[in-house]
């Protein structure tokens, strides 16, 4: 993989206020998709990438995080007279996935302050951060790849797809020039959800990052932008402008899959994308998908 990169950061704060209300107790990076919690997909990823040591940035009425990749002996106990060791090893699947850390966010001032909270248990080396709204597949090995070209290029990388220019305000935008790698560019500027007319290019921030440690120090200064919050693409976009003291910012283009569990549709979207390429429900829900389809035409 070329780089000795252990820490993984997921920020886990946020309201989740776009489902209510089922996130009015519950985290909404417990919502599952198909039979898993999204936030457990992302600790997945973290650790196949080698990753093992993850700090979740939480706030307020986000326990049930912690419960999740937690020991649950009463349940294993149950299942474990039951004789049902496969929704066992499921249950410790979860528990003994990852290193896993807490820090709470306290106020939510946004993204780059999220991050910024991370700083005492990262210290002084490059880390991961992997947002819980993106799910990316597995097959698709996008966090592999990004920490090797931080490896190579000793600089802060960050995940990038392209979306239909209608879409950008959504999203973070890059400025970027070309590489001697197709899928790997230099980002020379950033715009935080610009209108479709003022975006550098329909080149999106997706939710990986790999970052260098002087990341802390720039959203130290970071002023609040977009929505009145400390924002993360404020900070990479300083760190683009100054390479020599920041390393800069290069970006991986993604062309794979990846699951948007944020909105609402989008999340509906996810569950089945996900369940029709699974052995044990694909068989049976793809022709039922087929035959609901009809009945609308």
């Amino acid at each position: 993989m070329g780089t000795s990169i252990t820490k993984a950061v997921i920020p886990a704060a946020g309201l989740g206020t776009r489902f209510l209300p089922a996130t009015k107790a519950m985290p909404k990076e417990m919502l599952p998709v198909v039979d898993k919690p999204a936030i457990q997909y992302v600790v997945e990823e973290a650790v196949a990438a080698g990753l093992p040591d993850v700090l979740m940035v939480t706030g307020r009425n986000k326990n049930a995080l912690e419960n999740h990749f937690d020991r649950m002996t009463e349940l294993e106990a149950i299942l474990e007279k039951k004789g049902d060791q496969s929704r066992l090893a499921k249950v410790n699947w979860a528990t003994e996935l990852a290193d896993i850390h807490y820090v709470r966010q306290g106020d939510p001032l946004g993204l780059g302050h999220a991050v910024l909270r991370a700083k005492m248990h990262v210290g002084n080396e490059p880390f991961a951060v992997l947002l819980g709204d993106d799910i990316i597949d597995s097959r698709d090995p996008l966090l592999t790849k990004m920490l090797t070209e931080q490896g190579k290029r000793n600089a802060s990388i960050i995940a990038l797809m392209e979306v239909d220019p209608s879409q950008i305000h959504l999203y973070g935008a890059a400025a970027v020039e070309a590489t001697d790698d197709p899928d790997v560019v230099r980002v020379t500027g950033l715009v935080e959800k610009p209108d479709a007319a003022d975006a550098p290019s329909n080149l999106a921030i997706i939710g990986r990052y790999v970052l260098r440690p002087e990341v802390f120090g720039v959203l130290e200064h970071t002023q609040p932008g977009k929505g009145n919050e400390i924002q993360l693409t404020d900070a990479l976009q300083e760190m683009a402008a100054t390479p020599d003291a920041t390393g800069g910012v290069y970006g991986v283009i993604f062309r794979g899959r990846r699951y948007d569990t944020g909105d609402r549709l989008d999340y509906i979207k996810a569950i089945i994308q996900l369940a029709v390429d699974r052995d044990d429900l694909g068989p049976d829900l793809r022709p039922w998908l087929q035959d609901f389809v009809a009945t609308l035409d």
